[in-house]
């Protein structure tokens, strides 16, 4: 299991992506708190019917391209 770390900062940046990614999420599944992130993880994976370890790519990959636009 990878270990995520996502500050808030950071949350609101890959949240904006998630939404134009994944139109079908709804503010419920962004809800995110500093420490939290095997929630954020499990709600999203459920939430766009992937595994938990695809959610955790996905999030790491943004997190090391947070400044760029893509998705």
């Amino acid at each position: 299991m990878n270990t995520l770390k996502i500050s808030e900062q950071e949350w609101q940046i890959i949240r904006l992506k998630f939404t134009r990614k994944y139109n079908s999420l709804r503010e419920e599944d962004l809800i995110y708190e500093v420490g939290q992130e095997d929630d954020l993880v499990q709600r999203l994976a459920k939430r766009i019917r992937r595994d938990a370890d695809y959610v955790r790519f996905t999030l790491g990959k943004e997190l090391q391209e947070i400044g760029s636009n893509r998705l």
